[in-house]
C-alpha cells in the first residue's frame, strides 16, 4: 500500500534507522525507495532513500517544487554529468534531468521543497573541496548551501566530540552518513535520519568519529 501524509507533522520530532526499512518499488525497474516523509503517493512533498540498481533509469521528470540530493553510495549519473559517492546537488524549481546509473547507487533525495525564486544550482563534491575548523575545536564542516531560507552542511565530529544547537533553529534535519551520534541521549547509528521542530535543543555525541549531513532554518516555512 503506498502512504500519504507520512511524517508531514512538523510539529514532532521523528527519526527513522534508515537501514531497517523495507525497499518498495518506485514506477521505474530497477529504482527502490524507502519513504521517509511523504505528501502523496506521487507527488508533493517528499523525502526518500532512493536505491538504482545497475544499468537503470528514471524517466526525464521536472523539478516542480525543485529537488536536493545527496549521493550515499555508488555513482548518479544524468545528461548534465556523474555524481560519485559524497556529492551535493540542488536543482531549482522548474529544472528537468533523465537519472540513471551504470553501477549502481543510493542516494538520500528530497522534492518540493524550495521556494520559487530559490534558483541556484548546486554541485558540491566534498572531496574536493576543504574543510573548516570551528576555531581549535574537534568539529569540521562544508557549507552546501546558504540562503535566508536555510543553511545546509556537512559536519565532522572526532571521536568522543559533541556539539548543541539551542531551540532557535527554525527546525533540523539531520543524515548520519558515517559513525555512530548520541543525539539527545538515544545512540543512532549510520543511516539514521532525524527531524526536529524549531525550539527542541539538540546535544549530539560522537561515539566515534563521524560525518552527518545538516539542514536547518528550512522547516519554519512549512
Amino acid at each position: 500500500m503506498t502512504e500519504v501524509n507520512l511524517n508531514m507533522d512538523f510539529d514532532l520530532a521523528v527519526a527513522v534507522d534508515t537501514r531497517a526499512e523495507p525497499w518498495s518499488p518506485s514506477p521505474a525497474p530497477g529504482v527502490e525507495r524507502k519513504r521517509l516523509e511523504r505528501e502523496n503517493a506521487e507527488s508533493g512533498r517528499a523525502t526518500s532513500i532512493v536505491r538504482y540498481a545497475p544499468a537503470s533509469a528514471f524517466p526525464t521528470h521536472v523539478h516542480g517544487g525543485g529537488e536536493e540530493f545527496l549521493v550515499i553510495d555508488g555513482v548518479f549519473s544524468d545528461e548534465n554529468g556523474d555524481y560519485p559517492e559524497g556529492t551535493y546537488v540542488r536543482n531549482p524549481p522548474g529544472s528537468s534531468h533523465a537519472p540513471f546509473s551504470r553501477d549502481g547507487c543510493v542516494i538520500l533525495v528530497k522534492l518540493c521543497q524550495m521556494a520559487p525564486d530559490d534558483q541556484n544550482t548546486v554541485v558540491f563534491r566534498a572531496d574536493e573541496k576543504p574543510w573548516t575548523q570551528d576555531g581549535d575545536g574537534p568539529r569540521h564542516f562544508q557549507v552546501l548551501n546558504d540562503n535566508p531560507r536555510e543553511w545546509v552542511t556537512f559536519e565532522s565530529l572526532a571521536s568522543g566530540a559533541a556539539n548543541a544547537w539551542d531551540g532557535d533553529h527554525g527546525g533540523l534535519e539531520l543524515y548520519l552518513v558515517k559513525g555512530r551520534l548520541t543525539v539527545n541521549g538515544e545512540s543512532r547509528p549510520q543511516g539514521a535520519w532525524l527531524r526536529y521542530p524549531n525550539g527542541t535543543r539538540i546535544d549530539v555525541y560522537a561515539e566515534e568519529k563521524t560525518v552527518f549531513w545538516l539542514k536547518r532554518g528550512h522547516l519554519d516555512a512549512v
